[in-house]
């Protein structure tokens, strides 16, 4: 999961402290998230992280 998010705020040009801005995730949960040190996150964190990506949860996160 992490490595799609940190693709996807890649692709989005922005850095972890902007897409927290963003999205009202605290950078240090996207840290750990493109870290893979949650093994669950909340799909309201998902849902927040991916409107501020311009994207759908799916389209990052489960999309093969």
């Amino acid at each position: 999961m992490g490595i799609k998010l940190k693709e996807a705020r890649f692709e989005a040009r922005m850095t972890q402290a902007e897409l927290a801005k963003a999205s009202g995730v605290s950078r240090m949960t996207i840290v750990n998230i493109e870290a893979d040190k949650y093994e669950n996150v909340k799909i309201g964190t998902l849902k927040k992280l991916a409107k501020a990506l311009g994207k759908k949860v799916m389209d990052i996160f489960f999309d093969e």
